[in-house]
């Protein structure tokens, strides 16, 4: 396939204004801020250029479509990303077929050299589905603006609904899904590391300790401390690498305690999914982000002083009193909004500012070497780089944000699991309900800690339980289980009323 492809831009909030007078710009009546507005586009919404650099308009209407501007950014950017690589396999390996030409043998064809071609990516069946679900979600919504005639993607009827909804409740439910859904996404397969391995990875990883857990001198990573910090956050209160790294000032809790937990609210405006909630976080956490703030912080916000000076005179969104989190944006001379820091987006946060004793400095938590915010993607990088350094130590452990998100939920699950399971032991049936109504349900209290919208996305980490269940179980099996002879009840500590094992 050639490097001819169909490319993912987003709209830009600004644009910079030539000095002298553009002719296709002429026609233009207002700013292009007030266009902007009055065409009703959102900034940074999506919109894809052919391979020619051509821009389809009817094609872009889809990321301007109701059901796509309530989405949050990272669903449309990634739709945007999947429709683009499906566009592309048409241009390049179906004879240049346009968007509305593609029929079932097109689809066919992407799904052989996605997942089955030796030549081709052979990209995973969690990674497949969502492609899918993308490319159909397009096509369906073409049907219905009758762009297209036909659904390239084939269609199969969706298993009825449970009893338990009702009758209403089954026939709400969508009938149709794509029928070249994969069978392999291993949808319970959860991966986590337990408290020492994750320990170990952290050591060795990012705070480039030996495999023996003593300090490396060789190693030069200056910013051990931060990244280590921002890891024992994750893996303790189960936040996405999106949300953690959009966090200010205003959010992260600074009161020390020697034990007990803070919290703070998350906001719709960073949380996925609009999933606000508390975040509880441990004090010794709390002790590792006061001491990031008062030292690293610090340096890094004093060493780069000239720099947010230089950008004040851009027009920045800043707060002006840091007791009241309300961000001010001046445009010239004149004011153009108020608003408050929790409403603000992960893009809008990076370029926020607080006007402190020192000067201006920014409202983003975690900064980098030069104080600016840092993105997600260097945050990926951090990850990779801790990886390596296991490797290379020789421990066969890695690590991904998302695996410190699991490693939350698997943990606390059993932890709280535990003391459920201790506190009814010796309660009557009346007091079992007493307990369960006041204290709830610790699956519901993970899943509102994870921000999941349905207790059923919450279920696979209960199959991880199963799995740590067994393995412990599997411990008190003699290693020579396969040989039937008299085991002394002293060897696994339980009395047997038997000899032979079976």
């Amino acid at each position: 396939m050639t490097m001819m492809r169909w490319h993912v831009r987003f709209t830009p909030a600004e644009l910079p204004c030539p000095r002298s007078p553009v002719p296709f710009l002429v026609e233009f009546p207002t700013r292009w801020s007030e266009w902007l507005r009055q065409a009703q586009v959102v900034p940074r919404t999506p919109f894809l250029l052919s391979p020619l650099w051509e821009y389809d308009f009817d094609l872009n209407q889809f990321f301007q479509s109701a059901e796509m501007v309530a989405e949050a950014w990272n669903t449309q950017a990634g739709y945007a990303r999947d429709l683009a690589a499906f566009l592309t396999f048409l241009w390049t390996g179906r004879d240049r077929r346009t968007w509305r030409d593609a029929d079932e043998a097109d689809h066919l064809a992407y799904l052989f050299w996605r997942r089955r071609d030796p030549a081709g990516p052979r990209v995973a069946g969690r990674t497949w589905d969502r492609e899918v679900a993308a490319v159909n979600r397009f096509y369906r919504w073409a049907l219905r603006k009758e762009l297209v005639q036909v659904n390239p993607i084939p269609q199969r009827s969706r298993r009825p609904g449970p009893v338990a909804v009702g009758w209403a409740g089954r026939r709400s439910l969508d009938e149709q899904r794509p029928a070249t859904y994969s069978h392999d996404s291993a949808g319970d397969r959860i991966e986590w590391l337990p408290p020492s391995d994750y320990r170990m990875w952290r050591d060795v990883g990012v705070r480039g300790f030996t495999a023996a857990g003593l300090p490396d001198e060789r190693f030069r990573g200056r910013w051990a401390a931060r990244n280590a910090t921002f890891c024992d956050l994750m893996v303790r209160t189960g936040l996405r690498l999106s949300e953690q790294a959009a966090l200010t000032v205003f959010d992260v809790p600074s009161e020390r305690k020697v034990f007990g937990y803070q919290r703070f609210w998350l906001t719709s405006a960073i949380a996925k999914g609009g999933s606000a909630r508390w975040v509880y976080v441990p004090a010794s956490i709390v002790t590792e982000l006061d001491v990031y703030r008062r030292v690293d912080r610090a340096d890094v916000v004093a060493d780069a002083q000239c720099r947010y000076r230089r950008r004040a005179a851009s027009g920045l969104s800043v707060v002006e009193d840091p007791s009241k989190p309300v961000a001010t944006r001046v445009i010239g001379a004149g004011v153009a909004r108020r608003v408050k820091v929790s409403e603000l987006d992960p893009t809008e946060r990076r370029s926020l500012m607080v006007a402190s004793e020192r000067g201006l400095e920014p409202a983003a938590f975690w900064l980098g070497e030069h104080g600016w915010p840092l993105s997600v993607s260097r945050w990926k990088q951090i990850f990779a780089e801790s990886n390596t350094r296991c490797l290379r130590a020789g421990l066969a452990v890695a690590a991904h944000a998302h695996l410190l998100r699991h490693t939350f939920a698997v943990v606390t699950l059993e932890q709280l699991q535990r003391g459920h399971i201790a506190a009814l032991a010796a309660a009557t049936p009346e007091q079992r309900g007493h307990y369960v109504r006041v204290f709830g349900d610790p699956l519901d209290w993970i899943r509102r800690r994870l921000g999941h919208r349905s207790v059923t996305s919450t279920h696979i980490y209960l199959h991880a339980l199963a799995e740590l269940e067994m393995e412990t179980r599997a411990t008190l099996v003699p290693d020579g289980w396969e040989h039937p002879r008299p085991i002394p009840p002293v060897s696994t500590g339980i009395a047997m009323s038997g000899s032979v094992v079976e």
